[in-house]
This record gives C-alpha cells, sequence and structure tokens, in this order.
C-alpha cells in the first residue's frame, strides 16, 4: 500500500512537471484558420519530422506547419522510462498496430510490425539504441548518387548536432568504454552508457577472454570506428529518461510563434496545386481528416510539402496522391499523377531471433524475470524511477551487444565494406521472445537476440484500397535471398560457441523450447530461424534516393523525382539498410535535410506554381469508413508484444 501511495502522488507530480512543459500543440484545425500561410508543411511528426520542424523554425520569419497522425505522451507514464520500451507496440494507441502479410521465407508466418503513432514517432516508443551507422553505410549512399555531401566525411559534422553524450546516471568510470573523440556532447538528443550493472555484464566480458574468436570493441557507435566486435550499449537517455525527437528538437522548439504541430489528423493525400514552366508536377497541398467519416480538409504551402511519414506511412500517402507504379494505380481506379515504380518497393529491414537460455535454478533469481512477474516490485522500481531516478527501469534492457561478419566464400559482400557488419548479438538477463501469449510462470531466462544487419532480401509496401484508413500490404519477403539465411545460421552457430565459454557452465541449464534445443545441423538450424524470426523494426528504402535522372523516387536532395515543391525526409530514402541501428542514420539524414532545404530557401523564392491560400475547412462529400483502428486509449499490451520481454504485467498499472 505504501509503494501504491509513494507511485500515485509520483505520478502526479511527474505530470504536473510534464505539463508545465509542454508547448501548445493543436488539435482542432479550425484553430489554424486564418492565420498566416506555412511555408512548409510536414507530414509527420516523428524522428526525422520534428528535427526538420525545429531547425526550419530557428529562422522566426518561416512557418511550419507539422501534421500528426498520433497523440502525445502526456500522462503516459511508461513511455520517458526507458526500460519500458518494449511495452509501448504493439496492440496500443502508440502504434500503427500493422501487421506483415505472410512471409514465405518465414514459414508463411503473419506477426506484428510495430511503428510509432505518436509525437516522436518511433524515437518514442524504440529500444533506444544509439549509432550513428557506419562510414561506409554514408559511403555506400555518397557513391549510389554520386553526391559526395552524403559522405562520411561530410556527414561527422551532423554528429555535434544532434548528439549530446552525457554521462551515465550511477556515475560509473567510463573509461575504456566509449571513445570520446567520435562523439558530440553539445547536441540535441542525449544518449548515454548503461547507468547500472547487470549480473550478466561480467560474464560477457569474460567471454572475450576465453574464445578468440570474440573481441572486444571500446565503441560500437560507428562511424570512423568499426562497430566489429563486443561492447557496451549506448542508449538515446539521459538522467534516467528517454531522449526522443519530441522531447529533444520539438519542446526546445515548443514556444515558437511559428511553429505549429497539429495531431490526431491523417493525412490522406498530396494534391497537385499547378505545373511548373519545365513542365513538372507541384504539389504544395495536403489533404487531411480528423478521422472516419470526417470531411477532408486542405492546407497549402507556399514553399515545400515534406514527407517525414516513415518507410510505411510515405509510399502509402504518395501512392494514395497518385505517385506510384501506374499498374497499380489504375487497379484502384487512382489517377496516375507521376508514374514511378520504384515507390513502395525496395524495403529492406532487419529481421531478429531471440534465442532463449534457460538459467539454473541457482540462478534464477538473478535474472530480471522474477522481479517482472512481481507487480508490487513493477510498483516499487516505478516509484524509484519516479522520485529519485533510481532502479532498474532507469536503464535500456541490455548492456552489451556486439557485431560481427561472416566468411563469404566468393559471394558478393551485402554489407558496403569489410568494416561493417553482417549480424548483431544482444545480451538481455530475462526472456526476450516473439509477440505470443505464452510466458513462463517460473524460473529465471538468458536471452541473445540474433540479428541480421547487412540483408540482402527486398520486399515491398502497397496500399490496399483508396481507403487511407486500411492499412497498407507489408511484405518485407524476410530471408528470401540464401545469404540472409546463411547469415542468420551463422549468427546462431556463433552464440552457441559464445555460450559455450567457461564463464556460462555455471549459469546456463540448456535452451529454451524444443525448436532451439533440436538445432544442431544446417537444416534444423534454417528450419529454427524460419520458425521464430520475425522483425527488428528497422525498414528502410521504400523512397529509395538514388541519382537524378535514374531509378528511385527521390534525388539526392530528397526532392521527389518529376515533382516540383515534395520532398521526403525519413528512412524511406536510404537506398540500403544501414548495417547498424537507424534511430540515429535518421537523425543526421534529417539534419543534413534542414540544411538543405536552407540552402534552397536561399537560392529561390517562394514558388507561384501553387495557390497561396488561408487554411480552411473545406466541406466534401468524401468520407472514409471505419475498417481498421488502433487500439483504444488504455489498451495494456503484455511484454513480449513488440518482440519484447515475456511477463505479462499488471492491467492497468501505467497508462494513466
Amino acid at each position: 500500500m505504501q509503494s501504491t501511495a509513494i507511485l500515485l502522488v509520483s505520478v502526479v507530480f511527474y505530470l504536473g512537471i510534464i505539463q508545465l512543459a509542454l508547448g501548445v500543440i493543436i488539435t482542432d484545425p479550425s484553430q489554424i484558420a486564418g492565420t498566416s500561410p506555412f511555408d512548409y508543411i510536414i507530414v509527420g511528426g516523428g524522428t526525422a519530422g520534428f528535427v526538420v520542424a525545429n531547425r526550419l523554425t530557428e529562422n522566426s520569419t518561416i512557418r511550419v506547419l507539422v501534421l500528426e497522425a498520433g497523440i502525445g505522451d502526456e500522462g503516459v507514464l511508461e513511455m520517458p522510462i526507458p526500460f519500458m520500451g518494449p511495452i509501448l507496440t504493439p496492440e496500443t494507441q502508440f502504434g500503427w498496430n500493422y501487421t506483415v502479410a505472410p512471409q514465405i521465407g518465414l514459414d508463411n508466418r503473419v506477426f506484428s510490425y510495430p511503428r510509432g503513432r505518436v509525437l516522436g514517432g518511433c524515437s518514442a516508443v524504440n529500444y533506444l539504441i544509439h549509432q550513428f551507422g557506419t562510414d561506409e553505410d554514408w559511403n555506400r549512399i555518397a557513391n549510389l548518387t554520386s553526391d559526395p555531401n552524403w559522405s562520411w566525411t561530410n556527414m561527422k559534422q551532423y554528429v555535434q548536432k544532434y548528439e549530446n553524450l552525457v554521462p551515465p546516471l550511477d556515475g560509473h568510470n567510463t573509461t575504456g568504454q566509449f571513445i570520446p573523440s567520435l562523439h558530440g556532447f553539445s547536441g540535441m538528443v542525449a544518449a548515454s552508457l548503461p547507468a547500472l550493472n547487470v549480473t550478466i555484464d561480467s560474464r560477457v566480458m569474460a567471454t572475450l577472454g576465453q574464445q578468440s574468436e570474440f573481441k572486444y570493441n571500446e565503441d560500437t557507435v560507428g562511424g570512423d570506428q568499426s562497430p566489429l566486435g563486443i561492447g557496451f550499449i549506448q542508449s538515446s537517455t539521459g538522467g534516467g529518461v528517454r531522449s526522443s525527437s519530441y522531447t529533444a528538437y520539438y519542446l526546445t522548439a515548443a514556444t515558437r510563434p511559428n511553429l505549429v504541430v497539429l495531431t490526431s489528423v491523417m493525412v490522406t493525400n498530396i494534391v497537385q496545386t499547378g505545373t511548373t514552366s519545365a513542365g513538372l508536377k507541384a504539389f504544395r497541398s495536403v489533404q487531411f481528416v480528423q478521422g472516419p467519416g470526417f470531411p477532408p480538409i486542405t492546407i497549402n504551402a507556399t514553399r515545400e510539402v515534406i514527407l517525414s511519414a516513415g518507410s510505411i506511412g510515405t509510399p502509402k500517402i504518395l501512392q494514395l496522391s497518385g505517385i506510384g507504379n501506374a499498374a497499380d494505380l489504375k487497379k484502384l481506379n487512382i489517377p496516375v499523377l507521376i508514374n514511378n515504380t520504384d515507390v513502395g518497393n525496395n524495403l529492406f529491414d532487419h529481421t531478429l531471433l531471440p534465442n532463449i537460455f534457460v538459467v539454473k535454478d541457482a540462478n534464477a533469481n538473478n535474472t530480471f524475470d522474477n522481479l517482472l512477474r512481481d507487480p508490487n516490485q513493477i510498483s516499487i522500481q516505478t516509484s524509484d524511477w519516479l522520485i529519485n531516478k533510481t532502479g532498474l527501469f532507469v536503464n535500456n534492457i541490455a548492456n552489451n551487444f556486439g557485431f560481427a561478419r561472416i566468411a563469404l566464400n566468393g559471394s558478393a559482400d551485402p554489407a558496403p565494406g569489410p568494416k561493417s557488419p553482417h549480424y548483431e548479438m544482444i545480451f538481455a538477463n530475462l526472456f526476450f521472445q516473439n509477440p505470443g501469449p505464452f510466458r513462463p510462470a517460473t524460473g529465471g531466462y538468458f536471452t541473445i537476440g540474433t540479428m541480421l544487419t547487412s540483408p540482402v532480401s527486398t520486399g515491398t509496401v502497397k496500399i490496399s484500397s483508396t481507403n487511407p484508413f486500411d492499412p497498407p500490404i507489408i511484405d518485407p519477403r524476410y530471408l528470401t535471398n540464401q545469404f540472409d539465411i546463411i547469415a542468420m545460421r551463422e549468427s546462431v552457430r556463433a552464440i552457441l560457441r559464445f555460450t559455450a565459454a567457461p564463464a556460462w557452465s555455471d549459469w546456463i541449464a540448456g535452451r529454451f523450447g524444443q525448436a532451439f534445443q533440436n538445432a544442431t545441423d544446417d537444416a534444423s538450424i534454417d528450419a529454427y530461424v524460419r520458425n521464430l524470426t520475425i522483425s527488428d523494426m528497422h525498414p528502410v528504402g521504400t523512397a529509395s534516393m538514388s541519382i537524378a535522372g535514374t531509378s528511385g523516387v527521390v534525388d539526392s536532395n530528397l526532392l521527389v523525382k518529376g515533382a516540383d515543391g515534395l520532398r521526403i525526409v525519413d528512412a524511406s530514402v536510404f537506398p540500403r539498410s544501414p548495417s547498424l541501428h537507424s534511430q540515429g542514420p535518421v537523425y543526421l539524414l534529417a539534419e543534413r535535410a534542414a540544411d538543405i532545404i536552407k540552402a534552397a530557401q536561399r537560392s529561390t523564392t517562394s514558388s507561384t506554381t501553387s495557390l497561396s491560400i488561408t487554411p480552411t475547412v473545406t466541406s466534401s462529400k468524401t468520407s472514409f469508413p471505419v475498417t481498421s483502428t488502433p487500439a483504444s486509449p488504455g489498451t495494456v499490451p503484455e511484454f513480449g508484444q513488440c518482440g519484447g520481454i515475456g511477463f505479462s504485467g499488471p492491467t492497468g498499472w501505467y497508462v494513466l
């Protein structure tokens, strides 16, 4: 009772602080009717969208409107808590609650495909891993676009603008855990090393001295430093609190009168507003609705419309707008404005396989599992976080991870270079599994997640109807290329060698699950991989960047090919998967995009090809029925529903 009372008081105090920090966020479109025109309309207040909004509104004469389908995190206790990332999506109001099409490379399984639908986007609901991508990742983009400005030599300057590396909350000596010269210390997004020790950390480090194949890496952030080897995770946290694009880029600009954010609206399409003298179709008008059955509302930008709706949302909006594969659009009776067969193609994504081990009974209490089965302990940990920023919840769910390559044996290398990995290993002191109803009621567990980081398999994102509320068909076609299944197979073999070290002899009792236990040769390992692999939630490529005049969706300045006034700034423009976690590369991309847009301001005047009208609510006979909606507010997921932690949380303790 005492811990519950403390928790409730702390929640009230915490929410009061949050409310004071918030700027004005509009939910009623009529509030912008009659205001001055907007120079830019940004579709999507996610990881990239708020970076661009912040940087453009540094100029007080530039007016920016951000349209976001989701809501803010006011009153959502678990969103800023680093340890709580796995419960934020799917099947909650904070995600789009997508699923993938049956995956032929994964035994025709269908599973959740989490994407953030909240201010901050995926940066507000992800697992917080902080990396830049490798220098080879960025140099490959420069080569594919013939634009040296995308090379790491140029892109590294943006580390200083976006990264703010802060000391870990526990104040421990971080010598040898990171390389200061690689980092920024005065940027926008906080990042930090682990804030507390976990019992498996010493075993992970001991293994490096026992198995010569596995080497220590002092800094796995990427950039100039190869991430190959095993080291400490850096997370987008500061002071034990999640740092997202919303907290880092929006809240620091929230008081600017030239920045307006409109939430809980669904963009239905981008509207052609004219044609340039060069014959390009101009798009400076956005249509959106407040919900199914509401009339569309149209608003214009005087300079540009910027799509930052993500690798799923951006191609969906383009296709609904008549920009895409003409054959697909005609099947849905959508007028073809720009025929581009690459829209929605080239979907790359990392895959995740949780490899779970049973911990010996003598050590079961040294994992997180028993603590996370106990609602009272969860309340105590939450109270500790609220009042003191102490306890388990100040930390990410893992402290160590590593990256490795496989032997190519004459095959082409899908990684961008020899310093970049083919797969990842992440070490978690708990049961960490695929979405599903099963959660062990007893026992302790240790999970090594293995992730494919340089995939070859590509898929598609296609709209299924003209109704913007219908989810698109997402078909990543995981593990349909032979390299990908070989790399996943080798990652399983690697973690079995890793756990054969003496450091684990008194810790691991055996493998969890029959499929893992049976995985002994190529065929059985492949069967195990195909049966349990899911998405690692890093989709890119569906509006890919390429050389002007060639295939692809945008040029190296992120302008949509064949269009005027329409730009894309999000992960969809990456032509290939970054070989590390994608959050950091998106921040870097968005910082450079803002500079590109500012340079365009200086070289051109506001366009005259679009109508410069005051925002108005227009009446329309068109309305969209309810066919697919996100979970209602207050929906409580189980841990593990986002490929996350395998335990059931109490119902109702964290959504306030």
